[in-house]
């Protein structure tokens, strides 16, 4: 009788023990889950900000170049 007991009280052990694994694993691909969005998220401002910065300095040249062009009698 006590070695079915022993026996009962082991499974329920490794039970619980593989439900904490679990858990901590559920856990940490949320932690990482988390991360990667956060890392796309920058990585997409980083990406809007650059093409903003692309897109203002095209037009401050096609602005510059246009006046030169004005200044010099073409048309543009």
């Amino acid at each position: 009788m006590a070695g079915k007991g022993l026996q009962d009280l082991k499974q329920h052990v490794q039970g619980a023990a593989q439900e904490a694994v679990t858990a901590a694993g559920a856990s940490a691909q949320q932690v990482v889950d988390q991360a990667t969005e956060a890392g796309q998220k920058a990585m997409d401002q980083v990406a809007k900000s650059t093409q903003e910065t692309i897109d203002k300095t095209a037009n401050q040249a096609s602005e510059t170049f246009s006046g030169f062009g004005k200044k010099l009698g073409f048309k543009c």
